[in-house]
């Protein structure tokens, strides 16, 4: 056999094994218990060999951050951090310094919370993180002290989903949105912190839920709507995410066969978690906007009902940044629908964009969309990857906007 010949066997050999490994892969991806561990990735923990109930191990001050457990009602026991501001820990040093560190026994007796109960003018922000990892995993501390840091007087409450890290049970995407309504509890019920001084800020997978969780709670009768949701690399729906998504950047879904639709969306019909983020943003807007402002007696009327920003970076090789303007069409339809205008098709709205954007050179551009009852702006940046954008300025600045700080 000549060298050629022996060259292209070889070839031949590896081409089959590969093929045969990806439809291994996408056999597999029909099974429920894999598509679990795919999709969320919850138990690659990435601090096996840490102890996320001792935050100083990420550099924070002692007891500026509260780590303790929240139940569901569905009986699943969650892990949670309470952060601190910076400032709220320097002003009350001595005291937090004095308390044991570790895991609570009993959130509500803790310094921290009473700092958080206690003041009238606190804000809080519910971090619901993305897939894999934990709480501590990755850029989320940085995170967390970025938001801490960088506008005055806002707690930070992040939550581990079921089958994350030591929470118990098994994620879904019903179970998801039970875990971000309990610690919505938490923090209006138990720290009796109102909506319009809460922001929702989640990032990739957590996108999904903080929308679920918006849209749940817009439903309600009154509904519950928060001074802000900040949306950091999301993603459209997961059916659309399957064409484009890498499990842990390497590992195509099902983007090699993209270009067989007939055979992409008979695959994606065993996948059983959705996640539709388009088309319940566009209903949650579309609601808030048609829905007539219900207001307690003895409370000042909110004109601006909602504020949501959508961010992403152009380098994302995870969930490339189309998802987000899948995402904003979606919002600004459901703007037009709300008072009967005729929603604008995805290239009619790219092209009335260009007119209204703000070029921010290397920074990237921004653009944003008003209705009677709130705004919804995309941040596209040039540069922030995946995780690292959501220790960025802009996301501190975001949160900052919802609060109008």
């Amino acid at each position: 056999m000549s060298l050629v010949s022996r060259a292209f066997t070889t070839s031949l050999r590896t081409f089959v094994a590969v093929v045969l490994l990806y439809a291994s892969f996408i056999t597999l991806l029909t099974i429920p218990y894999f598509q679990d561990h795919i999709i969320y990735l919850h138990r690659v923990t990435l601090t096996w060999f840490s102890d996320v109930n001792i935050p100083e191990q990420w550099g924070f001050l002692r007891n500026q951050v509260t780590p303790f457990h929240l139940t569901t009602p569905d009986g699943e026991t969650l892990h949670a951090w309470h952060i601190l501001p910076l400032q709220t820990h320097h002003h009350n040093r001595d005291s937090l310094i004095r308390e044991p560190t570790g895991l609570s026994p009993d959130i509500k007796n803790s310094v921290s919370f009473n700092l958080l109960r206690k003041d009238p003018d606190a804000r809080v922000v519910l971090f619901l993180h993305g897939a894999g990892g934990t709480l501590a995993s990755g850029w989320r501390p940085e995170s967390y002290r970025a938001l801490s840091a960088y506008a005055h007087n806002v707690h930070v409450l992040a939550i581990d989903y079921r089958g994350f890290g030591s929470s118990t049970g098994w994620p879904s995407e019903d179970g998801l949105l039970t875990d971000a309504l309990t610690l919505v509890d938490f923090a209006m019920q138990t720290a009796g912190i109102p909506a319009e001084r809460i922001v929702v800020f989640a990032q990739s997978l957590g996108t999904g839920v903080a929308i679920s969780l918006a849209h749940h709670l817009a439903m309600q009768d009154p509904p519950v709507v928060f001074a802000g949701m900040v949306l950091v690399a999301p993603f459209a729906s997961v059916e659309m995410l399957t064409e484009t998504y890498k499990v842990a950047g390497l590992i195509p879904l099902l983007s090699p066969i993209a270009r067989i639709p007939w055979l992409l969306g008979y695959l994606n019909g065993f996948i059983e978690t959705k996640f539709a983020s388009k088309e319940r943003l566009e209903d949650l807007i579309r609601h808030l906007d048609s829905a007539p402002s219900s207001i307690p007696d003895g409370m000042e009327k909110k004109e601006v009902k909602y504020v949501i920003s959508i961010i992403h970076a152009e380098d994302d090789f995870d969930i490339p940044w189309v998802h987000s303007e899948i995402l904003f069409w979606g919002a600004v339809n459901g703007m037009r629908s709300a008072v009967n205008e005729t929603t604008l098709g995805f290239d009619e709205l790219q092209r009335k964009k260009e007119m209204r954007k703000l070029d921010l050179g290397d920074g990237g551009w921004e653009v944003e969309w008003q209705s009677p009852g709130g705004v919804v702006r995309e941040q596209i940046l040039k540069h922030g990857l995946h995780n690292w954008i959501k220790s960025y300025p802009v996301v501190s600045l975001a949160v900052a906007r919802a609060f109008e700080i």
